[in-house]
């Protein structure tokens, strides 16, 4: 019976010891397999050759290349406006006039003064004939004087005074040539006057300095406008662009011409044509971007002036460049490069990389195509940390 018990315990013990035995294997399996000591799952692609055409995303909004502010150049009050917004207009055409209140009367007594200026100038020019045939006189009788004077007929005092009306005459005749002169400046000035008053009636007359379209009408009839105020805008309609903000990091490469993709915002399902017009020189500090504005090719019938837009600029592309996938560049000790299973270990590799897509990346040297990189990893990897090539469901 004692025998029989003593077996007991030892076969339990035995039990005991084997199911301890089987949970550590167990316990350590898990730890080398599925717990902190397994091996990281990742996933790897080969190097491969491809065409890589790479492109720029930018967002702004529809402007006009050429937008004009059309008002006053001196203050008054808005008579009457012709147009309103969404009118097509030609150029010279009135759009708008300001109240004259007494420029016509001004221009009435330019032309007055204009009128007395010319006839005083006549009055002048007939007091310089006159004083010519003076002075001719005067001049002849000297000369007879003076000849009678050599042969002693006459006194030497009677030459003297002939010669003294002679002096008079010339001096007179540049009086009156003096006074014409300052008519004929008159009649400039009146004249001069009388353009000015004739342009302020004509500036009062706002026209259209180009043939398109009214985008705003920012002052109604009655309105006090000041010198300078915009009454109406104009915009040319076959000249619009998308005024886009592209990130500074990848704007290096975008150049005036090249081809680009526009979405508006009210119609996310279709791509428009656009090119690069200009590159902005000022760049914003604040958010670093870079204003591209984008020139439709052609212009579509009908914008909006302010939609939001989605610009996707084409790079220069290469043609069977060796390539990996976007998603395996690291960056380790700021050296840029990829993650290689060697052996079941993670091994850094730097490499240089050259045009980037949305997805794929060129590869400039480094890497040989066939060979393989990890593209995705369980867990951030560290240089020697052991892995292991898995399916990852979850990226």
């Amino acid at each position: 019976m004692k025998h029989r018990a003593v077996s007991f315990i030892n076969r339990r013990n035995l039990l005991l010891a084997a199911g301890f035995l089987a949970f550590a294997a167990a316990f350590v399996w898990l730890l080398a397999t599925r717990g902190p000591l397994a091996p990281v799952g990742v996933e790897q692609a080969a190097v491969t050759r491809a065409d890589l055409s790479p492109g720029v995303y930018g967002i702004g909004t529809v402007e006009a290349q050429h937008a004009y502010s059309v008002g006053p150049i001196q203050a008054g009050r808005l008579l009457r406006v012709m147009v309103d917004q969404g009118d097509r207009v030609e150029a010279g055409q009135v759009l708008a006039e300001i109240d004259p209140v007494d420029l016509r009367q001004r221009a009435d007594a330019a032309v007055n003064a204009a009128e007395r200026a010319r006839q005083a100038a006549a009055a002048a020019q007939a007091q310089v004939i006159e004083a010519e045939s003076r002075t001719h006189l005067a001049q002849a009788n000297l000369a007879r004087y003076q000849a009678l004077y050599r042969q002693n007929f006459v006194a030497k005092e009677m030459v003297d005074s002939r010669l003294h009306e002679a002096a008079a005459a010339e001096a007179a005749l540049a009086a009156s040539r003096a006074n014409a002169a300052a008519a004929q400046r008159e009649i400039g000035r009146a004249e001069a006057e009388r353009r000015g008053v004739d342009q302020l009636r004509n500036s009062l007359r706002l026209l259209s300095p180009i043939t398109g379209v009214v985008t705003a009408r920012e002052a109604e009839p009655g309105t006090t406008v000041v010198a300078g105020q915009a009454v109406l805008r104009l915009a040319d309609p076959a000249h619009l662009w998308v005024r886009a903000r592209v990130d500074q990091a990848r704007a290096q490469a975008i150049r005036v011409g090249q081809a680009a993709d526009i979405t508006m915002r009210s119609a996310p399902d279709r791509a428009l044509p656009g090119r690069v017009a200009r590159v902005e020189l000022q760049s914003d500090a604040v958010t670093e971007e870079r204003i591209v504005d984008v020139a439709f090719d052609p212009v579509p019938d009908r914008l909006y002036l302010g939609e939001l837009a989605e610009v996707t600029l084409h790079l220069p592309g290469t043609h069977n460049a060796l390539t990996v996938p976007r998603a395996a560049i690291g960056l380790r000790n700021d050296r840029t490069g990829v993650w290689q299973a060697v052996d079941g270990r993670a091994r850094f590799k730097p490499v240089q990389f050259g045009v980037q897509t949305a997805d794929r990346a060129q590869v400039v040297s480094g890497l040989a195509e066939g060979e393989r990189v990890i593209v995705y990893s369980a867990r951030q990897l560290d240089d020697g940390m052991r892995v292991r090539e898995q399916r990852l469901m979850a990226r």
